[in-house]
């Protein structure tokens, strides 16, 4: 058993907790905070095919060491993860790795959407509804504008053909939503750019802004749940609540980097900038910032996409997009509440019971301890993630985990 004493949750109620365990200990829990384990609704750790770029070995000691206790995990893999088959081999790598690692790190799975693979939904429904196994699908992802990977749904009709079957099927649809028409004629401008910052002109906010309209009327149309994924301007979060009000079903998540980096960094940062979507501008920053604190957004997903330094070291557009974040996620959120931004409340709400709700996932045991005053430095050596480094490093934070508690199993924060 462990039993936490004097320790406060994020309404200040001070409280003292027995948590079924694997050993015997005693925690004093004076001056720190305790919120439930955190759900990252949005990682991809590369399994299969990019071993190198992370694995479930680095990237659950990772999640583990910042709080997190369940993550979902997307599809665009090498394969990408469309079909039972490759969703049977993907879970016995993850299942695998986690085993040797010896991590309780809870996961679900998003399965693709793939026009050549559209009777697969219905396989693996039946699939899973006739046997003993464990179904790790929690949804499928739709890429409506081309990121990483080679998932592309773009043309309306194969879109109203998977919104016709995950209603069908009662899945529900996480949109990538950014228009490929859009960010095709904005890049007619800038055929031989190098610049970094040309990046937010080429995906510009008129990209995401007709995508999550065209999405939105989907949802409504199909009945479907739907998830938009990284919200990165004030225009979505518009259209959003007005859908909200009509009553469609639709949620909403922004990631830690649109939140906290914005166009000024592409000249510091250049490679180390460069995401789908891309960053905004100031004025979506604190439209982002207000949605949190309104409930107008549901969930937080770091978006963790880690690539090597040597990769991200290419020059424009030869550097691939996409950022690690899982370990700098919850700092980045106590450091807002420290700096009068957001509450406790709000991050708890984003982190635990938005993705909860969301997902219909089940409560457990699992717990994160965190110092709301602990100082420190964003480092790169004392990342758990394969890849070693965050756009975030130097920056100085205050608040952080300090330690994870996972089915009984006690995690230290990795400093």
């Amino acid at each position: 058993m462990i039993r936490i004493n004097s320790i406060q949750n994020t309404q200040n109620q001070t409280l003292s907790l027995e948590i079924p365990s694997h050993l015997d200990q005693i925690i004093d829990g004076t001056g720190l905070v305790i919120m439930p384990g955190l759900i990252d609704p949005h990682v991809h750790f590369r399994i299969p095919g990019q071993p190198h770029k992370e694995d479930w070995i680095t990237a659950s000691r990772a999640a583990l060491s910042a709080g997190y206790t369940t993550v979902i995990d997307m599809p665009n893999n090498i394969p990408a993860c469309v079909s039972l088959e490759r969703l049977n081999q993907k879970t016995a790598l993850i299942n695998q790795q986690l085993a040797q690692a010896n991590s309780p790190l809870k996961y679900y799975l998003y399965l693709g959407a793939d026009r050549k693979n559209f009777d697969q939904i219905s396989l693996i429904k039946n699939y899973f509804k006739n046997s003993n196994q464990t179904n790790h699908i929690i949804g499928i992802k739709v890429f409506m504008g081309a990121s990483t990977g080679d998932l592309l749904m773009e043309d309306e009709s194969s879109l109203h053909a998977i919104f016709a079957l995950a209603k069908f099927h009662g899945f529900l649809i996480a949109v990538h939503a950014e228009d490929n028409s859009v960010i095709h004629a904005c890049s007619q401008n800038y055929l031989h750019t190098q610049n970094f910052s040309d990046h937010s002109r080429i995906r510009s906010r008129e990209a995401a802004i007709k995508s999550v309209k065209l999405a939105l009327s989907l949802s409504k149309q199909y009945g479907v749940r739907l998830y938009i994924l990284h919200v990165s301007t004030k225009e979505e979060l518009i259209f959003i609540e007005q859908a909200k009000n009509d009553g469609v079903d639709v949620f909403a998540e922004v990631c830690p980097h649109h939140l906290f980096l914005n166009i000024s960094v592409y000249e510091s940062l250049k490679g180390l900038a460069k995401m789908n979507p891309p960053l905004r501008n100031p004025e979506d920053q604190e439209a982002l910032l207000a949605g949190i604190k309104s409930g107008l957004i549901d969930t937080l997903g770091s978006d963790h996409a880690p690539h090597t330094l040597e990769e991200k070291s290419q020059d424009y557009p030869h550097c691939p997009a996409g950022v690690p974040g899982i370990e700098t996620s919850l700092p980045l959120l106590l450091n807002a509440v420290n700096q009068n931004q957001l509450s406790l409340k709000d991050v708890e709400n984003i982190t635990v019971h938005g993705p909860r709700r969301l997902f219909n996932l089940p409560k457990n045991n699992d717990w994160v301890l965190i110092d709301m005053a602990k100082t420190k430095p964003v480092l790169n050596q004392f990342l758990q993630t394969k890849c070693a480094w965050s756009s975030f490093a130097g920056t100085i934070l205050t608040g952080y985990p300090v330690l994870t508690i996972c089915e009984g199993y006690v995690f230290p924060s990795s400093d």
